[in-house]
C-alpha cells in the first residue's frame, strides 16, 4: 500500500470504525485509543498491507485490541449516553426511548453476537468478511447473527407497548 492509498483509507473508515468501537465498549476516551492504535498498526504495516484489505485490517486490528481491553478489564464499561437534549415532541421521545431500548438489548448480548451483529446490521459487512475480522467460520457468523437476532427480537418485543 501507498502513503495516498493509507490516506484514502483513513478517511473512508475512521468514522465508521469509530462507531463500531464505541458501540461496543461505550467509552468515547478507550474507543478512541482503539481506533488510534488500529491506524497507528496500519501505519506500522502499510509496506505489507494490501490497498484492497486496508478496511478489514483496521476492522480486525479494532476487534481485537477491543477484545484485549473487554478482557483486561473483565466488563464492558456501562453508560448510558443517551443524549441529554429535550425533546421538543412526542416523536423524539419516542425516537429517543426507542434507541434506548435498543441500545439496552444490544447490552444485553455477549461480546461477539454484539460485535456479529453491529459488523453485519450496523456496518454492512459480508458474512465472510465478518468471519475475517472475527476469526469466526462463515457458519458460525450466521449462528451468532441468527441468536442475536433472536434475543433481541424477544427482548425488543417485551417493550413493544412502550412504543405504542
Amino acid at each position: 500500500m501507498k502513503i495516498k492509498e493509507y490516506n484514502i483509507i483513513v478517511d473512508k473508515h475512521a468514522d465508521g470504525l469509530y462507531r463500531f468501537i464505541l458501540s461496543n465498549i461505550r467509552n468515547e476516551f478507550k474507543a478512541q485509543d482503539i481506533v488510534q492504535d488500529s491506524f497507528e498498526k496500519l501505519w506500522i504495516n502499510y509496506e505489507s498491507v494490501d490497498f484492497v484489505k486496508g478496511k478489514s485490517f483496521l476492522f480486525k486490528t479494532a476487534y481485537n485490541r477491543m477484545i484485549d481491553i473487554i478482557r483486561r478489564d473483565k466488563h464492558i464499561t456501562n453508560s448510558d449516553e443517551i443524549t441529554d437534549r429535550h425533546a421538543s415532541n412526542e416523536f423524539d421521545y419516542k425516537q429517543l426511548e426507542l434507541r434506548e431500548i435498543i441500545n439496552n438489548a444490544l447490552e444485553k448480548l455477549n461480546e461477539i453476537q454484539r460485535s456479529v451483529i453491529l459488523l453485519r446490521d450496523y456496518e454492512g459487512y459480508t458474512y465472510e468478511e465478518i468471519g475475517q475480522i472475527t476469526e469466526l467460520s462463515e457458519s458460525q457468523v450466521k449462528v451468532y447473527i441468527f441468536r442475536a437476532r433472536q434475543h433481541l427480537k424477544k427482548h425488543i418485543g417485551e417493550f413493544e407497548e412502550i412504543i405504542k
